[in-house]
């Protein structure tokens, strides 16, 4: 089928995306992997012991920096202040919605840089939904952080800084973190390495012990990099950022999808169950007149038919400065009907934290405006 007209957007597109060289920094104590702060410790003079207790500190209590581990000998504290600072993030701005269960956190980065986190807590769990960049450079149409185009990715500890953040907020509230989602700010895999340096990090058992079954990748669909993380011994959740069955659509819609088509994404998927045996999640954004009609869903449920697959369906959070909208609730779950159907499984999930700016981009999008404005 012919994509449908998009509306424009309300507001000038972004300028270019391009990524800003990072400035290069030591790897704080949040980038480090157990035996490379071992090697750090050992380097300063003092026994791997002392790394090990410090590890314990910064991801079993969730120390906020080095004064608050009494047992650690003050030259040590003082040594790794300065050799792997624990402070790569501050928070400027909390916001909470949903009695309480999704808070939404503003961190500025060491170099001025905005990005924002999401914790929400359900009965059964408590999930933080990380940021990889600041910005993004895919700009699917109907996304606030695709509006800003690119700044820089974001260092392994910058990401590991977010976890750690949601897990002191879950333990104020009695509860404990135990799924992390890379649907954030930002395009996971262009930001591959530092990914995986930070999955590895959060996944250590000796820290944080997040199970690679609570742990979810998104993707926008960089095909190459969908075939590297199913060589990854890891077994990862890979969710893929669909939102349209065809490719006269999707890449109005998803702009990546010219350089990898749905036919060689689709063959990616394939390749990834196979590898892993693992069920993949396609996201679907919801939007009224543009990818909710009967004969889209049709064709959704043909294309994904006979996979090993979930569609999550997500009703638009709509975005002030761009014109999509959320269906109707009648529109909403007549199009999950006709995947049910259709033998594919399907849940219509309703974004939080609406009236906080909880989408990708809104937060610090305003942050930004009230600086311009000052």
């Amino acid at each position: 089928m012919d994509a449908p007209a998009l509306p424009a957007a309300k507001s000038p597109a972004a300028a270019a995306r391009i990524a800003t060289p990072r400035a290069s920094r030591p790897r704080g104590l949040y980038d480090l992997t157990l035996p490379e702060l071992e090697a750090r410790v050992g380097e300063l003079g003092f026994p791997a012991y002392r790394a090990r207790q410090v590890w314990g500190w910064a991801y079993r209590q969730l120390a906020r920096d080095y004064a608050a581990m009494p047992n650690i000998p003050a030259a040590v504290r003082d040594a790794l202040t300065v050799a792997a600072p624990m402070t790569t993030l501050d928070p400027v701005r909390t916001l909470t919605a949903d009695d309480g269960e999704t808070i939404k956190t503003l961190y500025r980065t060491a170099d001025g840089q905005l990005l924002e986190t999401v914790l929400m807590l359900y009965p059964d769990r408590a999930t933080v939904c990380v940021s990889c960049q600041v910005g993004c450079a895919v700009g699917c149409a109907f996304c606030a952080t695709g509006l800003m185009g690119l700044a820089r990715n974001l260092g392994a500890g910058e990401m590991v800084a977010q976890v750690v953040g949601a897990a002191r907020e879950a333990r104020e509230r009695g509860r404990a973190l135990t799924n992390i989602v890379m649907m954030g700010m930002g395009e996971p895999l262009q930001n591959y390495a530092e990914t995986m340096r930070f999955i590895r990090i959060v996944h250590d058992p000796a820290g944080l012990d997040v199970g690679a079954r609570r742990i979810t990748v998104s993707t926008s669909g960089i095909v190459p990099k969908i075939d590297a993380l199913a060589a990854e011994p890891l077994q990862l959740n890979l969710a893929v950022s669909l939102h349209a069955p065809n490719d006269a659509l999707r890449s109005e819609l998803v702009p990546i999808n010219r350089r990898y088509p749905i036919a060689a994404l689709m063959a990616s998927v394939d390749g990834y169950i196979k590898e892993t045996g693992r069920r993949v999640s396609f996201e679907y954004a919801l939007m009224r007149g543009i990818n909710d009609s009967d004969e889209v869903a049709h064709e959704l449920a043909a294309l994904l038919r006979g996979r090993l697959c979930h569609v999550n369906i997500i009703p638009l959070n709509p975005v002030d400065v761009l014109p999509y909208e959320r269906p109707d609730p009648e529109g909403i779950e007549r199009f999950a009907g006709i995947l049910r159907a259709a033998g594919i499984p399907a849940t219509v999930r309703y974004s939080r934290g609406l009236d906080i700016d909880a989408a990708c981009g809104q937060l610090r999008a305003k942050e930004e405006a009230i600086r311009a404005a000052s």
